[in-house]
């Protein structure tokens, strides 16, 4: 027979045999669950962990792309500043506004000595303006270092940047009134400064081409193009404040000759010389231009008629102590004067002074003669 129930031993019911093994049964699935919901908690631990991580990273993954985001902003609006500037003048004083915006600094300047172009924008007026324009044109016409240091003078922190490559060269500088500027800063500059520096390039091409063509090739005076551009401006101011104004028009005499006998590599020599003796003996407000072969004509604002035949006879002299001479005669200068009056056209200013200068030289040359 198969006994079923509880086992009876000597006369009695074996209950604690049955109980212990369900206690123990019991125990050990309480401590499975306990084991259970104790890796259940670990793992979630890591999770949570990890979750907080990624979260992290992921926050500061966005807060690097909100600043590169920024920084790319405020370099788009540098491009769109400086992308129709055509002067160097125009292209510091934009660069130094928009700069303003995020760094604060009194002065940025920019040298390029090869071409001998300087500028600065000074946010200064009166005697610091001035103090300003000194320390920075001191640091500006300094060698330049491959790795320019900052330096501080009369509690100016002046910072300093080389431009040293084949598309760009130069120094710019960088004044700040109390404190340096910081890494970051220094940073930001050096990334504008890359964008900076082809747009700074354009502008002195183009300046010195705009230069090239208002200039004589040979003499290096002004052209006929600034003659029309200036003598306009000359003859309003003239004639809003009654000032005289005088025009004379200078013509070598025995020039040709020199060409002839001399060639034209010594009348270009000749030129030159007599480009140089003009220009030291007028004013910084007159205008001298070449018109062209042995012709030229200056400008004499604030001038009457009479003050110019005495600078007029001081020319005729100077050229003629040049002493070279031809078989025709000596090398001299005709010229003839005369003062702008009110109404008179200039045109018919620009006439009536030729009309004289010829009278000059038909009455025998090397004189001035004037209406």
């Amino acid at each position: 027979m198969v006994a079923l129930g509880p086992q009876v031993t000597n006369g009695r019911l074996d209950c604690q045999k049955i109980d212990t093994q369900n206690i123990n049964t019991n125990c050990m699935a309480t401590i499975f669950r306990q084991v259970g919901s104790m890796d259940m908690k670990v793992h979630q631990e890591q999770v949570d962990v990890q979750i907080a991580t990624a979260m992290e990273n992921l926050l500061s993954e966005l807060s690097h792309y909100r600043q590169q985001s920024e920084k790319l902003k405020k370099i788009n609006t540098l491009h769109q500043k400086l992308a129709g500037i055509l002067d160097l003048p125009s292209m510091i004083e934009a660069y130094s506004v928009w700069l303003m915006e995020f760094i604060d600094h009194e002065l940025v300047g920019y040298n390029n000595p090869e071409w001998q172009r300087m500028h600065m924008f000074c946010s200064y007026h009166g005697p610091k303006r001035r103090q300003a324009i000194q320390l920075a044109r001191e640091a500006l016409e300094c060698p330049m270092e491959s790795k320019p240091t900052p330096s501080q003078t009369d509690g100016f922190h002046i910072h300093q940047w080389g431009f040293n490559s084949e598309d760009c060269y130069g120094l710019l500088v960088l004044l700040r009134k109390g404190k340096a500027l910081t890494w970051e800063e220094l940073a930001f500059i050096d990334e504008s400064l890359t964008i900076l520096a082809d747009p700074l390039k354009r502008a002195l091409e183009y300046e010195k081409i705009f230069a090239q063509a208002r200039r004589d090739s040979l003499t290096g005076l002004p052209n006929r193009f600034v003659l029309e551009e200036r003598i306009g401006p000359m003859v309003e101011q003239a004639s809003r404040h009654g000032h005289p104004l005088t025009l004379a028009a200078l013509d070598l005499d025995h020039f040709k000759e020199v060409n002839d006998s001399m060639g034209h590599f010594m009348g270009d020599r000749v030129l030159r010389q007599v480009a140089e003796i003009l220009q030291q003996e007028i004013r910084l407000t007159d205008l001298l231009v070449r018109m062209g072969g042995d012709e030229f004509l200056i400008v004499l604002p604030d001038t009457s008629i009479h003050d110019a035949c005495h600078l007029a006879e001081r020319l005729c002299r100077a050229v003629e102590q040049l002493d070279i001479t031809t078989a025709s005669g000596k090398l001299a200068m005709s010229i003839g004067l005369s003062e702008w009056s009110p109404g008179m056209s200039i045109s018919a200013w620009m006439e009536q002074t030729d009309d004289i200068l010829y009278q000059a030289k038909a009455n025998g040359k090397a004189q001035v003669a004037m209406n």
